[in-house]
């Protein structure tokens, strides 16, 4: 991919995520690098947006409060230079010249351990810890599974008239080469080795949160960055003089259930509303528990508050698949909060989420 030449398109809240910025932090009709800009109330900043797609497969975008056009037009390139290497890094399906990335170590499974750079060191063992503060519920050796998934999901969606569910046998036999015992993370070296010829590596409930964690760390304190509806920002709306704010929508209407106050938290969604296939009348989301091999059916959807957006998306793969009392002992560990919606339309809230809820 050529960092210098991405598509950017409007920003609407008609976007493939679960959480939408809210229409009044981001104006319309207006593209990137020639940014347009709303009437400041401070004649020191203005507020431009930019957005693109490709990147984690989804859309991203960019809201910032900046003194002129051009630092803001460099800043959002930067940050989105530093997304493209984190999305090549992480990618499953691509090969990239001179690049080892994930696909790179999964081709190798069984062969021999793959050098690579740090940042996959950091997001496996990152990945390790979270399966072992989740109960193995936020696994990314179950590849070799959610392949089979996709695929289904994948062909079923392309000819609905020959949807289809994954072989029962298949999903058995894929199982058995899962789990964090089949891979080898040598923090010294900077090397990972599947020892199972037919192990899988996929980082999707987690890469993301995670890319995004890392690069709004480094984003000006007046910014706002979504990355498929996993939005992180820095500061607050000097402008306002309140907190950035998000929408939550409803998995039915698409309608705003809350407009939340993301005052030291970044917000992410995880749901079967989006990512989906139906066979004989049945839903099947993406998202596939790591006991059953199935997909999670507890929720329509779960929306995270958190500081850190890592953890967040972590947190929103292992809350779907769990009861609510279970997943409010993982928020309480963790210091985030949660919305559960319910398949029968009713919400169900963690004790503080409702304080970031703006009235």
């Amino acid at each position: 991919m050529n960092t210098k030449r991405w598509m950017v398109r409007l920003w609407t809240a008609a976007l493939c995520c679960a959480v939408a910025l809210t229409s009044g932090l981001m104006p319309t009709g207006c593209l990137f690098p020639a940014a347009c800009a709303e009437t400041a109330a401070l004649p020191a900043l203005t507020r431009y947006n930019a957005s693109f797609i490709g990147l984690f497969d989804t859309v991203t975008a960019i809201v910032g409060l900046s003194d002129s056009k051009e630092a803001f037009t460099e800043e959002a390139q930067r940050i989105h230079d530093e997304l493209v290497v984190y999305h090549q890094l992480y990618d499953i399906y691509h090969d990239y010249e001179g690049l080892p990335n994930l696909k790179t170590i999964n081709d190798n499974a069984g062969i021999a351990p793959v050098t690579v750079d740090r940042r996959i060191i950091d997001l496996l063992v990152f990945c390790r810890n979270m399966a072992q503060q989740t109960g193995g519920l936020v696994d990314i050796t179950q590849g070799s599974v959610l392949a089979l998934w996709h695929q289904a999901r994948t062909d079923s969606i392309a000819f609905p008239a020959d949807a289809y569910l994954p072989d029962a046998a298949a999903l058995q036999e894929a199982a058995l080469h899962t789990g964090f015992d089949k891979l080898v993370i040598d923090e010294a070296a900077s090397t990972v080795y599947l020892t199972d010829p037919h192990a899988r590596l996929d980082v999707g409930a987690v890469a993301k949160g995670y890319a995004v964690e890392r690069v709004a760390r480094t984003m000006p304190e007046n910014m706002m960055l979504s990355v498929g509806g996993n939005i992180r920002v820095r500061g607050s709306n000097l402008l306002t003089g309140n907190p950035w704010t998000a929408g939550v929508q409803d998995p039915e209407s698409q309608e705003y259930l809350h407009v939340v106050k993301l005052d030291g938290v970044s917000i992410v969604t995880s749901g079967d509303y989006r990512r989906y296939f139906t066979v004989d009348g049945v839903r099947y989301g993406h998202i596939i528990d790591p006991r059953t091999s199935q997909p999670g059916c507890l929720w329509r959807a779960v929306c995270i508050l958190c500081p850190d957006s890592g953890i967040a998306d972590a947190l929103s793969t292992a809350l779907y698949l769990l009861p609510v009392e279970e997943g409010q002992a993982l928020l309480d560990r963790f210091g985030a909060e949660a919305m559960w919606m319910g398949n029968d339309g009713e919400n169900v809230y963690s004790p503080g989420f409702m304080e970031y809820v703006k009235e």
